[in-house]
Protein backbone atom coordinates (compact mmCIF):
# COMPACT_ATOMS: atom_id res chain seq x y z
CA UNK A 1 0.00 0.00 0.00
CA UNK A 2 1.43 3.40 -0.94
CA UNK A 3 1.36 6.55 1.18
CA UNK A 4 -1.48 8.11 -0.84
CA UNK A 5 -3.76 5.17 -0.06
CA UNK A 6 -2.77 5.31 3.61
CA UNK A 7 -3.64 9.00 3.79
CA UNK A 8 -6.97 8.36 2.10
CA UNK A 9 -7.78 5.61 4.60
CA UNK A 10 -6.93 7.91 7.50
CA UNK A 11 -9.34 10.49 6.11
CA UNK A 12 -12.09 7.94 5.48
CA UNK A 13 -11.70 6.75 9.08
CA UNK A 14 -11.80 10.39 10.26
CA UNK A 15 -8.34 10.16 11.80
CA UNK A 16 -7.69 13.82 11.10
CA UNK A 17 -4.92 14.28 13.66
CA UNK A 18 -3.11 11.22 12.40
CA UNK A 19 -3.63 12.33 8.78
CA UNK A 20 -2.11 15.76 9.39
CA UNK A 21 0.82 14.35 11.35
CA UNK A 22 1.58 11.73 8.70
CA UNK A 23 1.32 14.31 5.92
CA UNK A 24 3.78 16.51 7.80
CA UNK A 25 6.18 13.58 8.14
CA UNK A 26 6.00 12.84 4.43
CA UNK A 27 6.85 16.45 3.63
CA UNK A 28 10.10 16.16 5.56
CA UNK A 29 13.39 15.00 3.97
CA UNK A 30 13.77 11.21 4.19
CA UNK A 31 16.58 11.42 6.75
CA UNK A 32 14.32 13.46 9.12
CA UNK A 33 11.23 11.24 8.94
CA UNK A 34 10.35 9.06 11.92
CA UNK A 35 10.28 5.31 11.44
CA UNK A 36 8.81 2.22 13.07
CA UNK A 37 7.64 2.56 16.66
CA UNK A 38 8.53 6.26 16.87
CA UNK A 39 6.32 7.05 13.88
CA UNK A 40 3.40 5.03 15.22
CA UNK A 41 3.69 6.68 18.65
CA UNK A 42 3.82 10.13 17.04
CA UNK A 43 0.73 9.46 14.91
CA UNK A 44 -1.27 8.10 17.85
CA UNK A 45 -0.31 11.05 20.06
CA UNK A 46 -1.24 13.48 17.29
CA UNK A 47 -4.65 11.83 16.88
CA UNK A 48 -5.28 11.93 20.63
CA UNK A 49 -4.33 15.63 20.84
CA UNK A 50 -6.51 16.47 17.86
CA UNK A 51 -9.51 14.80 19.48
CA UNK A 52 -8.87 16.70 22.71
CA UNK A 53 -8.71 19.97 20.74
CA UNK A 54 -11.94 19.17 18.89
CA UNK A 55 -13.71 18.28 22.14
CA UNK A 56 -12.54 21.52 23.74
CA UNK A 57 -13.71 23.59 20.76
CA UNK A 58 -17.08 21.82 20.88
CA UNK A 59 -17.50 22.45 24.62
CA UNK A 60 -16.56 26.11 24.20
CA UNK A 61 -19.13 26.46 21.42
CA UNK A 62 -21.86 24.92 23.56
CA UNK A 63 -20.89 26.95 26.64
CA UNK A 64 -21.70 30.26 24.89
CA UNK A 65 -19.52 32.22 27.30
CA UNK A 66 -20.32 35.90 27.12
CA UNK A 67 -16.69 37.02 27.14
CA UNK A 68 -13.64 35.43 25.43
CA UNK A 69 -11.67 35.52 28.67
CA UNK A 70 -8.84 33.22 29.74
CA UNK A 71 -7.12 32.59 33.06
CA UNK A 72 -3.92 34.19 31.74
CA UNK A 73 -5.76 37.49 31.24
CA UNK A 74 -6.92 37.79 34.86
CA UNK A 75 -5.25 40.57 36.85
CA UNK A 76 -4.36 39.35 40.35
CA UNK A 77 -3.40 42.00 42.89
CA UNK A 78 -4.17 43.17 46.43
CA UNK A 79 -5.93 46.14 44.84
CA UNK A 80 -8.47 43.75 43.30
CA UNK A 81 -8.58 41.54 46.40
CA UNK A 82 -7.64 38.55 44.25
CA UNK A 83 -4.40 36.65 44.80
CA UNK A 84 -2.50 34.45 42.39
CA UNK A 85 -2.89 31.61 44.88
CA UNK A 86 -6.69 31.91 44.81
CA UNK A 87 -6.77 31.92 41.03
CA UNK A 88 -4.30 29.04 40.77
CA UNK A 89 -6.40 26.94 43.15
CA UNK A 90 -9.53 27.47 41.06
CA UNK A 91 -7.61 26.97 37.81
CA UNK A 92 -6.67 23.45 38.90
CA UNK A 93 -10.36 22.53 38.75
CA UNK A 94 -10.58 20.70 42.06
CA UNK A 95 -13.73 22.64 42.95
CA UNK A 96 -15.34 20.99 39.90
CA UNK A 97 -14.25 17.54 41.01
CA UNK A 98 -15.76 18.12 44.45
CA UNK A 99 -18.94 19.85 43.26
CA UNK A 100 -18.13 23.13 45.01
CA UNK A 101 -19.55 26.51 44.01
CA UNK A 102 -17.75 29.81 43.40
CA UNK A 103 -19.41 33.07 44.47
CA UNK A 104 -17.97 36.23 42.90
CA UNK A 105 -19.22 39.59 44.17
CA UNK A 106 -18.21 43.19 43.61
CA UNK A 107 -19.24 46.54 42.19
CA UNK A 108 -20.35 46.93 38.59
CA UNK A 109 -17.54 46.75 36.06
CA UNK A 110 -14.93 45.32 38.42
CA UNK A 111 -14.45 42.17 36.33
CA UNK A 112 -16.81 39.60 37.86
CA UNK A 113 -18.12 38.31 34.52
CA UNK A 114 -14.61 38.36 33.05
CA UNK A 115 -13.33 36.14 35.86
CA UNK A 116 -16.36 33.85 35.69
CA UNK A 117 -15.99 33.39 31.92
CA UNK A 118 -12.25 32.74 32.32
CA UNK A 119 -13.04 29.97 34.81
CA UNK A 120 -15.69 28.67 32.42
CA UNK A 121 -13.14 28.64 29.60
CA UNK A 122 -10.67 26.79 31.82
CA UNK A 123 -13.34 24.20 32.67
CA UNK A 124 -13.90 23.55 28.95
CA UNK A 125 -10.14 23.12 28.45
CA UNK A 126 -10.17 20.53 31.22
CA UNK A 127 -12.96 18.59 29.52
CA UNK A 128 -15.96 19.69 31.60
CA UNK A 129 -19.33 20.52 30.07
CA UNK A 130 -20.12 24.16 30.81
CA UNK A 131 -23.11 26.46 30.28
CA UNK A 132 -23.24 30.25 30.66
CA UNK A 133 -26.50 31.95 31.63
CA UNK A 134 -27.25 35.36 33.03
CA UNK A 135 -30.36 35.77 35.19
CA UNK A 136 -32.39 37.31 32.36
CA UNK A 137 -31.53 34.38 30.10
CA UNK A 138 -32.42 31.85 32.79
CA UNK A 139 -35.77 33.55 33.37
CA UNK A 140 -36.43 33.56 29.63
CA UNK A 141 -35.55 29.87 29.25
CA UNK A 142 -37.71 28.84 32.21
CA UNK A 143 -40.68 30.89 31.02
CA UNK A 144 -40.53 29.53 27.47
CA UNK A 145 -40.02 25.95 28.63
CA UNK A 146 -43.08 26.19 30.85
CA UNK A 147 -45.11 27.36 27.87
CA UNK A 148 -43.95 24.70 25.39
CA UNK A 149 -43.77 21.82 27.85
CA UNK A 150 -39.98 21.39 27.76
CA UNK A 151 -39.31 22.41 31.38
CA UNK A 152 -38.18 18.94 32.50
CA UNK A 153 -35.96 18.70 29.41
CA UNK A 154 -34.36 22.04 30.37
CA UNK A 155 -33.72 20.86 33.93
CA UNK A 156 -32.21 17.61 32.65
CA UNK A 157 -29.95 19.52 30.26
CA UNK A 158 -28.70 21.83 33.00
CA UNK A 159 -28.22 18.91 35.38
CA UNK A 160 -25.84 17.28 32.89
CA UNK A 161 -23.54 20.34 32.86
CA UNK A 162 -20.55 19.99 35.15
CA UNK A 163 -20.41 23.77 35.49
CA UNK A 164 -23.10 26.44 35.19
CA UNK A 165 -22.00 30.07 35.14
CA UNK A 166 -24.90 32.15 36.49
CA UNK A 167 -24.12 35.80 35.79
CA UNK A 168 -25.75 38.98 37.16
CA UNK A 169 -27.51 37.31 40.07
CA UNK A 170 -29.47 39.95 41.95
CA UNK A 171 -30.24 42.35 39.09
CA UNK A 172 -33.65 40.99 38.11
CA UNK A 173 -36.52 40.49 40.58
CA UNK A 174 -37.16 36.80 41.25
CA UNK A 175 -40.56 35.26 40.70
CA UNK A 176 -41.74 32.21 42.63
CA UNK A 177 -41.18 30.17 39.47
CA UNK A 178 -37.53 31.17 39.29
CA UNK A 179 -36.99 30.62 43.01
CA UNK A 180 -38.29 27.06 42.71
CA UNK A 181 -36.23 26.43 39.56
CA UNK A 182 -33.06 27.71 41.21
CA UNK A 183 -33.70 25.54 44.25
CA UNK A 184 -34.22 22.51 42.01
CA UNK A 185 -30.99 23.22 40.13
CA UNK A 186 -29.04 23.51 43.35
CA UNK A 187 -30.66 20.41 44.80
CA UNK A 188 -29.80 18.38 41.69
CA UNK A 189 -26.18 19.55 41.74
CA UNK A 190 -25.43 19.72 45.46
CA UNK A 191 -22.06 18.13 46.22
CA UNK A 192 -21.78 16.75 42.68
CA UNK A 193 -21.55 19.63 40.21
CA UNK A 194 -20.68 23.30 40.41
CA UNK A 195 -22.18 26.73 39.86
CA UNK A 196 -20.28 30.00 39.52
CA UNK A 197 -22.47 32.92 40.61
CA UNK A 198 -21.63 36.58 40.02
CA UNK A 199 -23.48 39.41 41.71
CA UNK A 200 -23.22 43.10 42.49
CA UNK A 201 -24.93 42.32 45.78
CA UNK A 202 -22.82 41.07 48.68
CA UNK A 203 -23.74 37.56 49.79
CA UNK A 204 -25.22 39.03 52.98
CA UNK A 205 -27.93 40.70 50.83
CA UNK A 206 -28.92 37.59 48.87
CA UNK A 207 -31.48 36.41 51.42
CA UNK A 208 -33.29 39.73 51.13
CA UNK A 209 -33.08 39.64 47.33
CA UNK A 210 -34.66 36.18 47.09
CA UNK A 211 -37.51 37.63 49.16
CA UNK A 212 -38.99 34.39 50.46
CA UNK A 213 -37.59 33.38 53.86
CA UNK A 214 -38.21 29.65 53.52
CA UNK A 215 -36.93 29.28 49.97
CA UNK A 216 -34.08 31.73 50.62
CA UNK A 217 -32.84 29.55 53.49
CA UNK A 218 -32.96 26.45 51.30
CA UNK A 219 -31.33 28.12 48.28
CA UNK A 220 -28.53 29.80 50.21
CA UNK A 221 -27.83 26.70 52.28
CA UNK A 222 -27.07 24.78 49.08
CA UNK A 223 -25.42 27.67 47.25
CA UNK A 224 -23.03 28.87 49.94
CA UNK A 225 -22.06 25.61 51.68
CA UNK A 226 -18.34 24.95 51.09
CA UNK A 227 -18.34 27.69 48.41
CA UNK A 228 -15.26 29.63 47.33
CA UNK A 229 -15.96 33.33 47.85
CA UNK A 230 -14.25 36.11 45.93
CA UNK A 231 -15.07 39.75 46.70
CA UNK A 232 -13.54 41.71 43.84
CA UNK A 233 -12.60 45.30 44.47
CA UNK A 234 -11.13 48.12 42.43
CA UNK A 235 -12.30 50.62 39.84
CA UNK A 236 -14.53 49.78 36.92
CA UNK A 237 -12.59 47.94 34.20
CA UNK A 238 -15.03 49.29 31.61
CA UNK A 239 -14.31 52.91 32.53
CA UNK A 240 -10.58 52.19 32.62
CA UNK A 241 -10.66 50.60 29.19
CA UNK A 242 -12.76 53.45 27.79
CA UNK A 243 -10.30 56.07 29.09
CA UNK A 244 -7.35 54.14 27.63
CA UNK A 245 -9.02 54.09 24.19
CA UNK A 246 -9.59 57.84 24.16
Amino acid sequence: MNTTQTLQQMQSLRLQGMFQAYQTQLDLPMNQQLEGHDLIAHLVQSEEQNRINEKTAYYLKLAKLRLPATIEQIDCSPRRNLSKQQLALLSEGRYLQHGENVLITGATGCGKSHLACALGHQACLQGYKTTYLNMNRLIEKVTLSKLDGSYIKLLNHLERQTLIVLDDFGLTPMTQEIRLTLLQLLEDRYGKKSIIVTSQLPVSKWHEYINDPTLADAILDRMTANAHRIELKGDSMRRKKASENQ
